[in-house]
C-alpha cells in the first residue's frame, strides 16, 4: 500500500517569521499562514472561511523565509503534514497540534510591490539573491512585438 502525505496551500502570513538556530546551528523557522476559501450557504449567500495553519521550515528555507517574507505576504507552501503531542507543564494536561512541515516554498510577490517572486525547494536549486536582484522577465503586459536581438553575424565594414 502506497503512502502519501502532502500538503499546498496558498495564502498570507498571519505573523512575522520566527527564526531560531538549534544547538547544533540549524535554523528553524516558525509562522502562521491564514488561507480563505469562499462559498455559498443554503441561503445562496457567499460566505468566507479563514483556516490558520501553522508552518516550521527547517534550515536554509527558514532562513529564506525569514529574511524575505513578513506579516501579511503571500506565499505557496508545499509541505507534510506532522502532528506533535506534548504534556502541558503548568496543568498536566496532553495537548497536541497538527502543523505543517515546509518541504518548498514559493514567494507570490516581490520587495518594493514588485511582482514575480522566487522559489526555494528542498531538491531544487535555491535563488539566493534578493528578489531586485534578480533577472526577473519582463512584466506581463510587456509588448510582445519588440524587436529581434541583433543578429551575431552582422558585417562590420558598414561605412558609416
Amino acid at each position: 500500500m502506497a503512502y502519501l502525505n502532502k500538503v499546498f496551500l496558498i495564502g498570507n502570513l498571519t505573523r512575522d517569521p520566527e527564526l531560531r538556530v538549534t544547538p547544533k546551528g540549524t535554523a528553524i523557522c516558525q509562522f502562521g499562514l491564514a488561507v480563505n476559501r469562499q462559498f455559498k450557504d443554503e441561503s445562496g449567500q457567499t460566505r468566507d472561511e479563514t483556516a490558520f495553519i501553522d508552518i516550521e521550515a527547517w534550515g536554509k528555507q527558514g532562513e529564506l523565509v525569514s529574511k524575505y517574507l513578513t506579516k501579511g505576504s503571500p506565499a505557496m507552501v508545499e509541505g507534510r503534514l506532522k502532528f506533535d503531542s506534548w504534556e502541558d507543564k503548568q496543568s498536566g494536561q496532553k495537548r497536541s497540534k497538527l502543523k505543517v512541515v515546509l518541504e518548498n516554498v514559493q514567494f507570490l510577490s516581490g520587495r518594493g510591490g514588485a511582482g514575480g517572486g522566487g522559489a526555494a525547494g528542498s531538491d531544487e536549486g535555491v535563488d539566493q539573491t534578493a528578489p531586485a536582484e534578480r533577472n526577473v522577465p519582463p512584466p506581463r503586459g510587456a509588448s510582445r512585438n519588440a524587436p529581434a536581438a541583433p543578429s551575431q553575424d552582422i558585417d562590420e565594414d558598414v561605412p558609416f
